[in-house]
């Protein structure tokens, strides 16, 4: 995944944990490129809030 938001190495892995999804870190440390970060996306993921992502959606 590519993600340019300073925020992207705190917020991938919480929300891997709040959806079920594996957050597998960075791929490469290049300052001359785009931030990559490897996720490894599960069946049966918890879903979240199309307007809200990073809160679980209602049962």
């Amino acid at each position: 995944m590519i993600a340019t938001d300073a925020a992207a190495p705190l917020d991938l892995p919480a929300w891997c944990h709040l959806t079920g999804h594996h957050y597998l870190g960075p791929v490469h440390d290049d300052p001359a490129t785009r931030p990559v970060y490897a996720l490894r996306f599960v069946s049966g993921a918890r879903a979240t809030r199309p307007d809200a992502p990073w809160h679980g959606a209602e049962a």
